[in-house]
């Protein structure tokens, strides 16, 4: 793979259907410095490489066997093109359809609560006042109203100059109205002092004799489908159910048989539970309303007239009983205006615009805002029908196969859509271009398309499979041949949908801020509702905003763009667009203001955040273009290696304060010598070397070639690092039987056992036996990324302004920026000197034990038990792991890679042990500049580190 496609893959992240600026960014001219494509006018021209697939006619084309597509017949073109193909990875994402299938909220366990444990619940929960009571609701980031601001600037909690928002996306379990969204701080009413003081003279009968109006939900699980207005319904318990222990059936008290119309919702029932079997309440009640769709929720009454205390309010358990109530009343109030009919990723859509626009209103425009706003009022069937065409793959679809459960009339919903700009429908012809006529063809199924060849007359040359059908109809079509062939595809397929290109960039600029990130859509919610994903606990402090006007946004966007045009133009061994693209993002950073594109002191509280600017993203582009420009010298001669030393130099020049900086040096240095100028490249290599944002690996790279190439009479003086270069690592040698010696392949050996394994855990066997008897595990950099993000936990997700910005983080946003450790030096320096004087291992466990399972980058749950991290934690040692995280907190982006194969860790007694850290490299392997510069920073921090070199045995006489 090209150096900086994964990481460009990550940043678009879904591609997305509609391009607004696609057109203009393939015809505008580009004053560039560079000439790779334009020629005097600024309009497209040939290259050699555009030359040589000109010349490749019809017949010399051949067909991919990975991808299926057409390429040229020429060995270099098939071997440029299945190199990508192979090399390309692709990670499977959930699809839309089968996770909104999926019936939603983390089962919770059975809720026991005795009279004993009353003092604690009362102590946690009944006791709060104004300021400190917090509880989990489904608003997300709804906004704090005045009066529980002011309470909460009164109690010294909040700043009056930051909102702060508390996320808790993983007490789902534990706080009943959680629905996986944010934990935000609301003053309910019906919890207020006053409020809980006049209801402490009620007696049970009085509080229990309250309706409380709730929904029938899981109709789909109904043995009646058809309910009145008005019928009669009681409550019955289903302890055997296998998903919710605490689940209540709803039974139709008129039905002879006593059929189950459905559910109690879940955040009630777990409350309504245990006040049925502990407390012996029985409710009934009655139909309020009859909804139009059979698998909506219904609205019912339900009241209870029943209880054990006979009218005594001081009796044992009466306080557990009254905070259930309280609870229960507390659900069924907040849920009057959320009813549970709407579908999960209905509300989670409508929830992610509400945000987008009460936090970023300056970023849309107003006809923009209005379109957006509108999608609330549509019908709850637009609604449903929107989303579930925005998240599917698309872009058309055959509106007579569209069936959802959920979506009552889609055909109406589909009409209301078109109305308001939401969809497109294909009723018109005469409105389609050839990329439509393309997906339109890949709707109908093969028959169909036998069918129109029959109608038209006409003969496939190409083959029977559909790509090919449908091949042979858009070359008719585009020659001329066939201008019927639209009525042809309406006939068929009826009408067609498709989401409007409108819509489609307005809500994907929503999504783009609220994730603000490419990787995450959707889904994000989907996973937290069924408990795959759990988000940890921070406050999210905002004072500056990411992007502080529609330029800066319109500009990010475009360079997106950009970016994924590169992308897909490189999976089409597209040349010409791909350096284009190059081209483009040259000028782009050239044209833009210093300030906008040098990251300014580390210091600054929004260094950070740069990476949410245009120039950031050309950048990426511009370094997917050099490793693209260096592998293109087979054919293109030195003149590539002249424009990736161009773009080489304009990253360097223009991005000063950035730890890629070690990379870009490293490259230019190599270009400048695979030209012929080597004491151009010890220059380059020697002022890198001043440079104080070139650390670790690309520091070493960069001493060496100094010390290669500065030899007299280049240089006289020898540098003063020299020494540092030529410390020894301990080497220990090892013998195995190979199974193979093939180059370019990974070596792998026969083990002690005769079993087949790799070099690592041949050296695992060696030093678990001959070695002294240690035990130990393969994970390279994964175990210590675990190790940093529990024993740093509370560290990652302090209070820090701008950091956390979303409630689906799995880190802060700086931590791989010098600014992580500037922000939080003391709190870090305190929490280390905690981890030097011993505590590490106790300071582990707790964290352990309060976060398992939550999400946290590079925190890898599953890969080590809890006993095999003690070990090693403990055998490390406090000085050790001290100086370790220190590293890691300060420059997490250079040190979060690159270290040793093995953790090998041995006890002496039962308290004492030691650990020690091995690279293991095969026959043919080198240790790599920032595995070198890993094992001299572990050697230094105190650490036990070696390398182990693996050799074949030699076959006796």
């Amino acid at each position: 793979m090209l150096t900086g496609r994964e990481s460009l893959c990550r940043l678009i992240g879904k591609r997305r259907r509609f391009l607004p600026n696609f057109q203009s960014i393939l015809s505008s001219p580009i004053q560039s410095s560079l000439n790779l494509l334009s020629d005097k006018n600024g309009s497209l021209a040939e290259t050699e490489c555009s030359k040589g697939e000109a010349e490749v006619s019809s017949s010399g084309l051949v067909t991919c066997p990975v991808c299926g597509n057409k390429v040229g017949g020429e060995d270099y073109t098939i071997n440029s093109h299945l190199d990508g193909c192979l090399s390309r990875r692709t990670k499977r994402k959930l699809t839309q359809r089968t996770l909104l299938e999926l019936n939603f909220g983390s089962s919770q366990s059975k809720l026991q609560i005795s009279s004993g444990d009353s003092k604690q619940l009362l102590s946690r929960d009944l006791s709060k006042n104004h300021c400190d009571y917090e509880e989990n609701v489904t608003c997300g980031f709804s906004e704090i109203s005045p009066s529980g601001q002011k309470d909460r600037d009164q109690c010294g909690q909040l700043p009056h100059t930051e909102s702060v928002i508390q996320i808790d996306l993983a007490s789902s379990t534990e706080n009943p109205i959680s629905d996986g969204r944010a934990n935000i701080v609301v003053e309910f009413p019906a919890l207020s002092t006053d409020n809980e003081e006049s209801h402490m003279d009620d007696t049970v009968d009085k509080i229990s004799e309250r309706p409380i109006d709730t929904f029938i939900v899981g109709r789909k699980f109904s043995d009646e489908k058809d309910v009145n207005l008005g019928a009669s319904i009681y409550l019955l318990t289903d302890p055997d159910n296998i998903k919710d222990p605490n689940a209540i059936k709803v039974i139709s008290a008129s039905s002879a048989c006593s059929k189950v119309l459905g559910y109690l919702p879940r955040e009630l029932a777990q409350y309504l539970s245990p006040l049925i079997e502990k407390y012996c309440l029985s409710f009934e009640g009655y139909v309020t309303a009859v909804p139009q769709c059979s698998v909506d929720a219904v609205p019912i009454q339900i009241a209870s007239h029943k209880s054990i205390f006979n009218g005594e309010k001081r009796c044992d358990g009466f306080d557990v009983f009254k905070h259930l109530w309280q609870k229960a009343l507390q659900v069924a109030e907040f849920a009057k205006n959320r009813p549970p009919h709407t579908p999960k990723y209905q509300q989670n859509f409508c929830l992610l615009l509400k945000e987008v626009l009460t936090s970023s209103p300056h970023l849309f425009k107003e006809d923009e805002k209005k379109l957006v706003e509108s999608f609330t009022s549509l019908s709850e069937d637009a609604q449903r029908l929107f989303v579930r065409l925005y998240t599917r793959k698309g872009p058309w679809f055959r509106l007579s196969t569209i069936m959802y459960p959920e979506i009552c009339d889609p055909q109406q919903a589909a009409k209301e859509l078109s109305a308001t700009g939401y969809l497109y429908l294909f009723e018109d012809t005469n409105k389609l271009n050839d990329d439509d006529m393309k997906d339109l063809l890949s709707l109908l199924t093969v028959s169909e398309l036998r069918d129109i060849f029959c109608t038209l007359k006409k003969k496939c040359n190409q083959g029977s499979r559909k790509h090919n059908l449908v091949a042979s109809l858009l070359s008719c079509y585009k020659d001329g041949s066939c201008p019927v062939l639209p009525h042809r595809i309406l006939e068929r397929t009826e009408i067609c949908i498709r989401t409007s290109s409108e819509a489609e960039s307005l809500f994907w600029r929503a999504e783009r801020l609220f994730f603000l990130n490419g990787e995450q859509d959707l889904s994000a919610f989907l996973l937290v509702d069924l408990g795959i994903v759990k988000y940890p606990t921070y406050n999210c402090i905002i004072s500056e905003q990411i992007f502080l006007n529609k330029s800066d946004l319109l500009a990010y966007e475009e360079a997106i763009e950009v970016a994924q045009i590169m992308d897909q133009s490189l999976d089409e061994n597209n040349c010409e667009l791909v350096l284009r693209c190059i081209m483009i993002a040259d000028s782009r950073i050239s044209s833009s203001p210093k300030k906008l594109i040098d990251s300014v002191t580390p210091e600054s509280m929004v260094t950070f955040l740069s990476c949410f600017s245009a120039s950031w993203v050309y950048s990426k582009v511009i370094l997917l273009g050099i490793s693209f420009l260096e592998r293109e010298h087979r054919i293109l001669s030195w003149l590539r290696y002249n424009d990736a030393i161009h773009l080489l130099r304009q990253l360097l020049n223009c991005f000063t304060c950035d730890t890629r900086r070690g990379y870009w040096t490293v490259r230019l240095s190599v270009d400048l010598e695979h030209i012929g100028c080597p004491n151009e490249s010890l220059s380059v290599a020697e002022a890198g070397l001043l440079d104080p944002w070139i650390r670790a690996g690309s520091r070493m790279a960069l001493q060496r070639r100094v010390l290669r190439l500065g030899k007299p009479p280049r240089r006289w003086k020898t540098p003063s690092f020299s020494e540092s270069l030529k410390r020894k690592i301990i080497e220990v040698n090892i013998q195995g039987r190979p199974l193979n010696c093939e180059t370019g392949r990974k070596s792998r050996f026969y083990g002690e056992d005769g079993e087949q394994c790799g070099v690592e855990q041949l050296a695992l066997q060696y030093y678990a036996t001959e070695g002294g008897g240690w035990h130990g595990v393969h994970t390279e950099s994964g175990i210590w990324m675990t190790i940093f993000g529990l024993l740093m936990w509370d560290i990652l997700f302090s209070d820090v302004p701008n950091v956390f910005r979303t409630r689906f983080q799995t880190a802060p946003l700086d931590v791989e920026t010098d600014h992580f450790y500037l922000a939080r030096k003391s709190l870090i320096e305190s929490h280390l000197q905690k981890v030097h004087d011993g505590l590490a291992e106790e300071i582990f466990i707790t964290s352990w034990e309060l976060h398992m399972g939550t999400a946290c980058r590079g925190v890898n749950w599953d890969r080590h038990s809890l006993s095999d991290l003690r070990a090693a934690v403990s055998c490390v040692g406090g000085p050790c792991l001290a100086s370790l995280c220190r590293h890691l907190a300060q420059d997490y982006r250079s040190w979060s890679r690159g270290m040793p194969d093995l953790l090998l860790w041995r006890f002496h007694g039962d308290y004492k042990g030691e650990a020690k850290l091995v690279e293991v490299k095969g026959p043919r392997d080198q240790l790599s500049e920032q595995q070198r510069a890993w094992l001299l920073l572990l050697i230094d921090c105190g650490f036990n580190a070696e390398v182990c070199k693996v050799s074949p045995a030699r076959s006796s006489p």
